[in-house]
């Protein structure tokens, strides 16, 4: 057997940079480069591995660790699944600045490949710099916190055990079913170790993602089911995206007269003007989507979680039979539903033939056309641009970022206030231009998410959609685009504060506390800041403002940021379900019995 003497650091980026996979009928790199900080725990071996790599397997450098790894993620859910990204960092801090974003990985169902380096496996010069000793357990270093929020973990502590590790780690990667982050930890001596690796474990290998077909039984169960139902509903979810079967479900929806709901991970699944495309469901959804999924008798759920934001914390459909397409045996098994464990698309052509001269009732259909005017003439209202001197809300910013957006751009956010709004409101026109990550709702992740969309896509224009209280946790990556040519156009809300949350602390009883800055807090020049970053910023004043300043800032070659105030009180009250949100038992105000008094009445009669 041929061998090649290597280190493992060498071995582990070779192996890498030989994986490829297949998007429409090209092979391409599997792994579209690697995020590196260095530290004393990887530049001295990732470090010359990477640089002897080159353009085989490129690398980038960020400025903060989390960041790097949501931009990463973004790259892998741009790419529908199809690539993704490695990232390493050193032992101790850098390390575990990426177990949020491996949790956020992990919630999304998105591959992520996590390079950690560790503290020394033979021990001697123990402790080592930035070491977390555990007194009774000398095995566990700091990068034992990945453990949780992984599908794969592996310590390497002899270089040969890579030859079992990397193979492993790249099956949950590519494996529709149990992708989500991969974590291979690697202690710093190790790295520089020595071995003779088989040549045949450095050949090229091309990855395609499964495609699993559903069982006949489980099948025919779904199409009883189907055919029983007066007024079925599909609900799309970001399994949709991932299988490529938003032609399958566009051609399945309308053949068959459904109309179909979309999850935050879902929408862009079918175009929003389509016939049958009802809006968002759920919590932050359209009053059409709701209004026929409080009515359905049967929900047919494909590729979704059924998270609470979907379901109305359980109540929003409850009256429904629940179909669950879902190649996760995991997910299609939730909330009591009648599992069928298979790929999106798949799924759908098998139920699709099957379904051979069925269709819905004609007055169900004929629902969907009303409902969706009726939500339309909404959307115009609260998008359009308030009267001069009043300030501008959330919907009537994004209003304008929609009617400047290319037919091709990307909108990318993530937590707060504004993916309800966007949810909601968006008009999106196909599957890639709508990247929320909301399954971990994570503060910080839109810029460095931004960054990852454009690595994916740089002929498509991305606009980043953030509030100020995010820009202020996660801005670093605004240096690292300008720095890579990797243009965003960055919309940045300044609402003072936590404006969602003092929403939400109010609307359950409580008093405005902790949220918003008061009035001793000075005001940050965020324009200022950006261009101190490298960007091009500019602060506007409204919404006439703003959408003069778009055309511009969507032109541009640069990383620019435009900074718009906005009002913290307001929201879209239109169209949402319940959500469950416990308030306090025992109240102590009118407000918090008020709050109490109708938190009771809807858990216990389920009402939307």
């Amino acid at each position: 057997m041929a061998t090649i003497r290597l280190t493992a650091a060498e071995a582990t980026i070779r192996f890498l940079a030989a994986q490829e996979t297949e998007i429409d009928g090209r092979r391409v790199p599997l792994f579209g480069g690697v995020f590196a900080i260095f530290g004393h725990g990887n530049v001295a071996g990732l470090g010359p591995a990477l640089q002897a790599a080159g353009k085989r397997l490129p690398t980038f450098r960020a400025h903060n660790e989390q960041a790097m790894a949501h931009a990463a993620i973004a790259y892998a859910k741009t790419h529908a699944r199809r690539r993704m990204m490695a990232c390493t960092t050193s032992i101790g801090p850098g390390a575990t600045n990426m177990v949020t974003a491996a949790a956020l990985a992990h919630v999304n169902r998105l591959p992520l490949l996590l390079l950690p380096g560790d503290v020394f496996a033979d021990r001697r010069p123990d402790p080592v710099l930035q070491q977390v000793e555990q007194f009774g357990d000398p095995t566990i270093s700091a990068n034992d916190c990945f453990r949780p929020v992984s599908r794969f973990f592996d310590r390497i502590t002899r270089p040969e055990q890579l030859l079992h590790s990397l193979p492993a780690a790249l099956r949950v990667l590519t494996d529709p079913a149990e992708c989500g982050p991969a974590t291979i930890a690697l202690p710093q001596d190790v790295q520089a170790e020595g071995f003779d690796v088989p040549a045949a474990f450095l050949a090229r290998r091309l990855h395609r993602i499964r495609a699993p077909e559903a069982d006949a039984r489980d099948l025919a169960e779904a199409v009883a089911a189907l055919r029983r139902a007066k007024r079925p509903l599909l609900i799309a979810g970001g399994g949709v995206k991932y299988a490529g079967a938003e032609a399958a479900l566009a051609g399945f929806a309308q053949r068959h007269g459904v109309p179909v709901a979309e999850t935050q991970a879902g929408k862009g699944s079918l175009p929003w003007d389509h016939p049958c495309n009802a809006g968002a469901i759920g919590v932050t959804g359209s009053a059409a989507a709701n209004a026929l999924a409080a009515k359905a008798d049967l929900v047919l759920a494909i590729g979704t979680r059924l998270a609470d934001f979907t379901t109305g914390s359980r109540a929003l459909f409850a009256q429904a039979r629940l179909v669950a397409l879902n190649v996760a045996a995991f997910d299609a098994g939730k909330h009591g539903a009648l599992a069928m464990v298979a790929d999106a698309a798949r799924g759908l052509a098998a139920l699709e033939t099957a379904l051979a001269g069925w269709a819905a009732p004609a007055d169900w259909t004929g629902r969907i056309a009303p409902a969706v005017a009726r939500w339309n003439a909404t959307v115009a209202r609260v998008t359009v641009a308030p009267k001069p001197g009043a300030l501008p809300t959330d919907a009537q910013v994004l209003g304008a970022v929609n009617r400047a957006m290319p037919r091709e751009g990307i909108v990318v956010c993530a937590a707060g206030g504004l993916p309800g709004e966007l949810h909601k409101l968006w008009r999106a026109n196909d599957a890639a231009s709508y990247h929320l990550e909301y399954g971990y709702s994570c503060m910080g992740y839109e810029i460095p998410g931004g960054l990852g969309a454009k690595l994916a896509m740089p002929k498509r224009e991305v606009v980043v959609l953030v509030g100020d209280g995010s820009y202020l946790m996660m801005n670093s990556e605004i240096a690292t685009s300008v720095a890579m040519g990797a243009k965003l156009t960055i919309v940045m809300l300044d609402n003072r504060g936590f404006g969602c949350i003092n929403r939400l602390q109010r609307g359950t009883g409580g008093a405005a506390f902790n949220n918003l800055f008061d009035d001793a807090a000075p005001p940050v020049d965020f324009a200022a800041h950006a261009r101190s970053l490298g960007a091009d910023a500019v602060a506007v004043d409204d919404i006439a403002a703003l959408e003069a300043a778009l055309p511009a800032a969507l032109r541009a070659r640069r990383t620019t940021v435009l900074v718009v105030t906005t009002d913290p009180q307001a929201s879209t009250t239109e169209g949402g379900a319940w959500w469950d949100v416990p308030v306090t038992a025992v109240p102590r105000d009118a407000a918090q019995t008020r709050a109490r008094t109708e938190y009771e009445r809807r858990r216990a009669g389920g009402a939307p």
